[in-house]
């Protein structure tokens, strides 16, 4: 090894280290070498191993004039046919390849809040770009590329691969250093004309705050210019670069943005912006790690921060009025593992992100290799995610809040309040229809305390409806809320019934499988008498709210049958809704316990569609898709086909299911499946079905301007979550709840 690095380092080339290399190295010519090249040969060799500092040189290859005139002839023909048979490639200039070659080069990307425009204000573009989002992507060239991706008009159980609709929005140029942080917010302005509020750090330690009207974000995108302009530069370059950035705009504080700005010191500033009068104010500088800050993110509407390290820890910062707290991160909540069960394996901290309730917060965090083993673990194990609860997290310092209760397993008081306190407002944060019903934190903390507090998640959940659906100050007793509800569930919005049946299925009747419950819905509320006292009362407001949902459900569709007739008769745009079932709709009606004016809307429904009925599956006779049977309706749910006759016998009799939108049988092809009711439909709901604020007293002049609308996103009409391909149970698939 020594003689190899040696000769390396003197001569500057690889040498052959045995004759064997030098006879293939002379193999390669054209002609044959004599003998006085071979002794030629080894006298260089062994000067090269003696420490000469000179050069190898390969000993000269003697071929005649017509040999080597041959030789470079046939390299140059092979070459000359190469270039021949390759394709034309197209020449890009110097500023594309430039271009081109800082997108390769990207950094960090970030996605912002969803956009949504009146259709009134975007008459002069396209139909979807009223809802779009738009992607930050930071290069090393500093530069910053911002892209607009318009959400899809309708989506498609069958076409699932649809590429997304994309374009560039505009290139800037951001900082003079590596783009390694971004962050979008929104401004608390006039809903017609959204303002998008964009901050980036950079490697040079620099922070600038980027703001973005709606009217430069509709306009068709120009070469070389951008929407965006510099508010301020809030953080001048220094040396210590910034490595990451968290912006939020607080719901009790429309109109003010709180941002924080890791730096690769471990220290991390916290800056409120006015948005009155354009000011930004540093609250604070707090040494909180001893390496690169890797994670922040704010939680409970701003009144909590969460910061990870490279020095594998976590903090956890509670912000009251212009001061951050440290604060200890809460204890686990009972029958869950506690971080002392988890064997100290983990090195450092990538990064953390906050669940959609803020109840908890997940770290992705990498092994340390000592711990594991070399052979196996080290090889596959490279990192994992962790999650911490967040249930009991305290959020306000000033808070006294006590809890009639008294403590279990080990748990105060307090924190029994804290969990309380913090699971009633994440579960009022999805009462506004616009926020997605992503639910899976509330439904895992209330099923995990559930196994050890039963009576606590209970007692929680009649105090949440006595405030959200009864409007009242204090709890209420069991048998008030249920005669209050029936008595205001026309006063009740849409959300208010989809969270009510998202927390009966996956909390209270998690036991109970979807089907049997859905059984109970055909009469009309009717529950088992062995069924305990907590199960039976969950079970009649679950089917007394579905039941409402349903109601709605037929009269946008009463509604929609009436608004067809004003429609020319070809007129079919993408995106809109039309009525389908309407026979199997009116025989619900006649069966069901409804309201006298969804009857009069049925009745009507018949009359203003009549000459165009048979264009919207009209068909009070449906058939068997396997025996070509007749079925009767006689649920909304499932059906049973008459049976082919054979010899005047009848034949098996096939178990169908019906469409949880046009209560019709639903096709043989792919259907859209609901993880929570396990119901199925063929086509996506309308819009309206979702915004209800109340139960309309006039469907068509309610709906009128919208009810032709098929919703954004393929959602369940009785949970109102996010549809999805049904998978054998065997393989992953996403649960929002």
């Amino acid at each position: 090894m020594e003689l190899k690095r040696k000769r390396l380092h003197t001569s500057g080339m690889m040498i052959p280290c045995s004759n064997k290399s030098s006879k293939t190295s002379g193999e390669k010519s054209s002609s044959p070498t004599n003998s006085n090249d071979i002794e030629s040969t080894s006298d260089t060799n062994a000067e090269q191993e003696q420490g000469s500092p000179r050069a190898q040189e390969f000993p000269p290859v003697n071929v005649n004039e017509d040999e080597s005139f041959q030789k470079v002839s046939r390299s140059h023909g092979r070459s000359t046919r190469k270039k021949i048979e390759s394709p034309t490639l197209p020449l890009i200039s110097a500023v594309q390849y430039a271009s081109r070659s800082a997108m390769l080069s990207s950094l960090v990307i970030a996605w912002s809040p969803l956009l949504q425009f009146p259709s009134e204000s975007c008459s002069q573009v396209q139909n979807n770009a009223t809802c779009f989002s738009l992607l930050a992507i930071g290069g090393k060239s500093g530069k910053i590329s911002c892209w607009k991706v318009h959400a899809q008009e309708c989506y498609s159980i069958e076409h699932g691969n649809v590429s997304p609709d994309a374009m560039v929005v505009g290139i800037f140029q951001a900082h003079s250093s590596w783009v390694t942080a971004i962050g979008w917010a929104l401004l608390a302005t006039d809903s017609s004309h959204p303002q998008v509020l964009l901050s980036t750090g950079s490697s040079n330690g620099s922070v600038k705050i980027w703001l973005a009207h709606s009217s430069e974000l509709l306009k068709s995108p120009e070469f070389n210019s951008s929407p965006f302009i510099l508010l301020k530069e809030i953080i001048n370059p220094d040396s210590i670069p910034v490595s990451v950035l968290s912006l939020t705009t607080p719901v009790r504080s429309p109109h003010r943005q709180l941002l924080a700005v890791g730096k690769g010191s471990g220290y991390f500033e916290v800056w409120i912006h006015e948005q009155h009068n354009c000011n930004f104010e540093r609250i604070g500088s707090y040494e909180a790690h001893d390496h690169a800050v890797t994670g922040l993110a704010w939680a409970f509407d701003g009144c909590c921060l969460y910061s990870c390290s490279e020095d594998n820890f976590v903090r956890s910062w509670m912000f009251h009025g212009n001061t951050l707290f440290e604060v200890p991160i809460p204890s686990t909540i009972p029958s869950q593992r506690g971080l002392i069960d988890v064997p100290n394996v983990f090195h450092s901290c990538f990064g953390l992100a906050v669940s959609p309730g803020n109840l908890v917060i997940a770290m992705v965090r990498s092994f340390d290799s000592y711990v594991l083993n070399p052979m196996y673990q080290a090889r596959s194990q490279k990192a994992a995610v962790e999650f911490l609860w967040t249930v009991g997290q305290r959020s306000d310092i000033s808070s006294s809040e006590k809890l009639n209760c008294e403590a279990f397993s080990g748990v105060s008081k307090e924190e029994l309040a804290w969990w309380k306190s913090n699971i009633l407002w994440s579960l009022r944060q999805y009462e506004c229809f616009v926020k997605p019903l992503v639910m899976w934190d509330i439904i895992a903390a209330l099923l995990a305390i559930n196994q050890s507090a039963p009576h606590f998640v209970d007692d929680l959940l009649i105090e949440w409806l006595s405030t959200s659906f009864m409007e009242s100050c204090s709890k209420l007793s069991r048998e008030k809320v249920l005669a209050d509800f029936s008595r205001r569930l026309s006063k009740l919005t849409s959300r208010h019934l989809h969270l009510l049946n998202v927390i009966c299925r996956r909390v209270i009747l998690s036991e109970v499988k979807a089907d049997d419950i859905n059984s109970n819905e055909h009469d009309h509320g009717t529950t088992c008498e062995n069924q305990e006292e907590q199960v039976r009362f969950w079970m009649d407001l679950l089917s007394t709210s579905e039941r409402e949902l349903r109601e709605r459900l037929v009269g946008v569709n009463f509604a929609c049958s009436r608004l067809i007739s004003h429609v020319e008769a070809n007129k079919s745009p993408s995106g809109y809704w039309y009525p389908s079932g309407l026979a199997q709709m009116e025989q619900w009606v006649g069966r069901a316990q409804v309201r006298d004016q969804l009857r009069l809307r049925a009745s009507q429904a018949h009359l203003y569609g009549k000459s165009r009925l048979d264009s919207y599956d009209h068909v009070k006779e449906e058939k068997c898709p396997y025996c070509s049977a007749s079925v009767p309706f006689e649920s909304p749910e499932v059906a049973y086909c008459q049976g082919a006759n054979s010899n005047g016998n009848v034949g098996q009799r096939h178990k169908l299911v019906r469409c949880a939108v046009s209560m019709q049988i639903c096709p043989t092809t792919p259907l859209w499946f609901c993880i929570c009711c396990h119901r199925q439909a063929s086509k996506p709901a309308p819009e309206p079905l979702f915004t209800m604020v109340e139960y309309p007293e006039n469907f068509f002049a309610s709906s009128a301007g919208s009810s032709l609308r098929v919703a954004s996103k393929p959602l369940c009409p009785f949970c109102g979550i996010l549809l999805q391909r049904h998978q054998p149970e065997f393989l992953l698939s996403t649960a929002p709840v």
